[in-house]
């Protein structure tokens, strides 16, 4: 344990940056899963085969395993920012779609036959009334992504990514010397932590940009 503590007063500038590049990463990532993934589940929510295609095809994107998709984009982009980029925003994508999906084809046809009825247009009918209605399911859909992003970034350190991910695979290349432990096992429970933290942070968005008569 006094390892490291040591390990941690040593490296306290390098464990904050290494932070910041981790949660910045996966909130990047995140927002442009964000916008893809709601426009996919605008364009298919009301289509059966549509929303089927669009969620089949996410779903097979995270079946690939991470170090095997990171393996496919190291050739095409190299290494660094762009294959980390690209791919933790398709493992992103499939609660978002799923979510975006179940929410817009929840709305009560009668709201939105209201809203049309008071001569609101398509486009005003969907951003103010169906996706405001949605929002909580899309919400919950980008808190499981991002809790999926924080651990998937790790494993990017393969391909040279940003992050804590580093600090795990140094400590791991590096069994047997004494900061190979303290390494691992602290970039592990930083990214917990900031996943948490995260996860806080969601609850708190939700409270404050859902109404109460849709909570």
């Amino acid at each position: 344990m006094n390892g490291i503590w040591e390990f941690i007063s040593n490296r306290k500038s390098q464990l904050v940056v290494d932070s910041y590049l981790h949660v910045s990463a996966v909130i990047q990532c995140l927002l442009l899963a964000t916008v893809i993934g709601v426009t996919v589940g605008i364009l298919v929510y009301r289509s059966p085969a549509g929303s089927a295609a669009a969620t089949a095809l996410a779903s097979t994107i995270l079946t690939v395993p991470s170090f095997a998709l990171l393996g496919l984009l190291i050739p095409v982009l190299g290494l660094g920012v762009p294959p980390t980029v690209i791919a933790l925003t398709l493992y992103s994508l499939l609660p978002i779609v799923r979510n975006t999906i179940v929410g817009l084809g929840a709305v009560d046809p009668a709201v939105t036959d209201a809203a049309r009825g008071i001569g609101m247009s398509r486009v005003r009918v969907l951003t103010r009334v169906e996706l405001v209605m949605a929002w909580p399911s899309i919400l919950t859909g980008m808190r499981v992504s991002t809790q999926m992003a924080m651990g998937i970034l790790a494993i990017a350190a393969y391909a040279k990514g940003p992050g804590l991910g580093n600090l795990i695979f140094s400590g791991l290349s590096r069994v047997g010397s004494p900061t190979a432990i303290p390494q691992a096992l602290t970039g592990t429970v930083l990214i917990v932590i900031l996943a948490l933290v995260l996860d806080g942070i969601y609850v708190l968005i939700g409270r404050l940009t859902t109404s109460k008569g849709i909570r």
